[in-house]
């Protein structure tokens, strides 16, 4: 019994030091796009990698959001209250959305649209408020932000953090879950890799360019992403075209050169929101008629065996 225990103890340290670790991983990356004192950028994968953690191994794993969490803010908070301030809305964001999406009933699968619009108001936009209402009051606090550039943090620290829930969650999602559908002949391999060439070079091309406009010709690969694939093939697909049009922004090149911060971080996020929501609400949306579909011809073969099973009678 106790070596049992001791296995139990090691299973879940082990877990808290993954999640610390992708979660650390993740920030670093997040904070190459930074647009706000080095601190706060437009899309925070961390809180994508947190929330799917809790919703894979339950909240037993916090400390591990907490400990990654401690890790990237330690070298960049401006002081020592600042850092554990910080880290206590970054995991209690997560922690936040996740409870709220049990009490909804959410499923991984994100097969019904019930579960996308729970992810978006209640994982995404309800949570964030937290991390970002304690990240930027603290900043102000500290004195490393001006008061009067509160709002403008503040946005942005909620639309990354929730743009990393967007984004990220459902992309590990389904990664936990790959399986290639069955049969997957070649035509199915050729269709998904000229999908995925196909949304590449579109958003390369649309970020490239001056023209803002160009940046929603995206939108019939993430149609085509979720019509044929659902969410095996919409959730990566909107992981690379927001990543694209990050990198652009934050390097000011295309649609966002030559402008503010204030009209660069309206254009991306609101491209990034239609990109996120277009993709997840169609996945769900065409899952659940394929769901319907099959669950009809079920029911029709059930009463084709049953009425063929009658004898008829003898009058």
């Amino acid at each position: 019994m106790r070596n049992e225990e001791i296995r139990r103890y090691a299973s879940s340290a082990l877990r808290i030091l993954a999640v610390a670790a992708v979660y650390y991983g993740s920030a670093r990356l997040g904070l190459l796009q930074q647009l706000v004192r080095g601190q706060v950028t437009p899309l925070w994968p961390p809180t994508g990698v947190a929330l799917a953690a809790l919703l894979f191994f339950g909240p037993r794993v916090w400390p591990g959001i907490a400990l990654g969490a401690f890790l990237v803010n330690f070298s960049i908070g401006p002081t020592a209250f600042a850092v554990l301030a910080i880290v206590a809305g970054n995991t209690a964001a997560p922690v936040c959305a996740y409870l709220m999406l049990r009490r909804a009933g959410f499923r991984q699968e994100l097969d019904r649209l019930r579960d996308v619009l729970a992810l978006v108001f209640l994982g995404a936009l309800g949570g964030m408020l937290v991390s970002s209402t304690v990240g930027t009051a603290t900043l102000v606090q500290a004195g490393a932000l001006e008061p009067e550039g509160f709002w403008p943090a503040w946005s942005v620290w909620w639309t990354g953090d929730a743009m990393g829930v967007l984004v990220v969650t459902p992309f590990l999602l389904v990664l936990r879950r790959a399986r290639w559908p069955v049969p997957a002949g070649p035509a199915r391999w050729a269709e998904a890799t000229a999908l995925g060439l196909c949304t590449l070079g579109v958003t390369l091309l649309a970020t490239s360019t001056r023209n803002s406009s160009l940046l929603f010709l995206v939108s019939p690969c993430l149609i085509w992403a979720a019509f044929r694939f659902q969410l095996a093939g919409a959730a990566p697909c909107a992981l690379l075209v927001s990543t694209l049009a990050i990198t652009a922004a934050a390097g000011q090149l295309g649609p966002f050169a030559g402008r503010d911060l204030f009209a660069n971080m309206v254009t991306l996020q609101a491209f990034n929101g239609v990109t996120a929501l277009t993709a997840l609400l169609m996945a769900a949306v065409i899952t659940e008629r394929n769901q319907t579909h099959e669950e009809i011809r079920r029911v029709c073969a059930r009463l084709a065996e049953i009425v063929a099973g009658i004898e008829p009678r003898d009058r």
